[in-house]
């Protein structure tokens, strides 16, 4: 699945399909948060927040962009 970097810790942060976020650190181990960062399960139990809202949040199209 395609994710996103931590900046500072350097874990994964990817969407479930779900909508929840399941963190990778480095070292293997796993977390599954909700959007606002609650923990859910798994062995890491803090995840950031802003990070987790942004990966797992709702994905808006450009306003000048129009589908049809």
């Amino acid at each position: 699945m395609l994710g996103l970097r931590h900046p500072f810790t350097n874990a994964l942060y990817e969407q479930d399909g779900h909508g929840n976020v399941r963190v990778i650190t480095r070292d293997g181990r796993t977390g599954l948060f909700s959007t606002s960062g609650s923990w859910i399960e798994g062995d890491i139990f803090e995840a950031d927040p802003q990070l987790c809202g942004w990966i797992g949040g709702p994905k808006v199209a450009h306003h000048r962009i129009q589908r049809m």
